[in-house]
């Protein structure tokens, strides 16, 4: 069972599949979460309200008006839960479109449900972090990373990042001063069983650069990667 303190973690699926939604439903609560199902957009937004999950599983392709991004866009008006994007459609531009709006991950159907539970736990294990007695708060001038409240200021004001922005700008913030290669960053962020592209960094690298600005001292390398400060 996962646990957060002492409560039982959820996942809210949007899922318009009944047959994909009963067997996510099933995987997830053997692997330990209380699973909250929602046929469409709308639903899936009250229950994200409802319930305040320790993640979403959101399907693209969702019936009525709202699609998987705009349920994603509403969220992220809100928020920063960890939300992952099951779609059927392998165009590029889509998966660019749906981390450009915050999406943490990304998974094309069809999918093995042990590798959605596996990449779940995978994400909410980056988000909780290691146990320390005194997470560091590291100084970038006018911004501050607090990497115990997974908090980010700049000039004093929390800037919401998704729990992806949050820890790349934390481990690009831990190692100021080395050039990283995309592949090292999508290692120590995404963890070695990422499957996705390397332009996934820069997407998010654009997502950061546009929330933070000219004050954030973050460099491209030139057939590298990424260096900060």
């Amino acid at each position: 069972m996962v646990v957060m303190g002492n409560t039982v973690e959820s996942i809210v699926v949007v899922e318009d599949d009944n047959d994909i939604a009963d067997l996510l439903d099933m995987y997830l609560r053997q692997g330990g979460f209380k699973v909250v199902l929602a046929p469409d957009g709308e639903s899936g937004l009250a229950a994200v309200q409802r319930h305040d999950p320790a993640m979403v599983v959101l399907d693209v392709g969702l019936p009525g008006g709202m699609d998987g991004f705009d349920v994603l866009r509403e969220i992220r008006r809100s928020g920063s839960v960890p939300v992952m994007m099951l779609t059927a459609r392998e165009d590029e531009i889509d998966r660019i479109l749906g981390l450009e709006l915050g999406a943490d991950d990304y998974v094309l159907k069809p999918f093995s449900p042990r590798e959605v539970v596996a990449r779940v736990k995978a994400i909410l294990r980056r988000v909780a972090g290691p146990a320390e007695e005194s997470p560091p708060v590291i100084d970038l001038g006018p911004i501050a990373v607090d990497v115990g409240r997974r908090e980010v200021t700049h000039h004093g004001e929390v800037v919401h990042l998704t729990a992806r922005e949050f820890d790349l700008l934390a481990h690009l913030a831990q190692n100021q001063g080395l050039a990283l290669s995309r592949q090292q960053l999508l290692t120590a962020v995404w963890g070695p069983e990422w499957y996705g592209d390397e332009r996934t960094v820069d997407v998010h690298v654009r997502q950061l650069r546009r929330k933070l600005g000219e004050d954030l001292d973050l460099a491209t390398v030139w057939r590298v990667g990424y260096r900060l400060g």
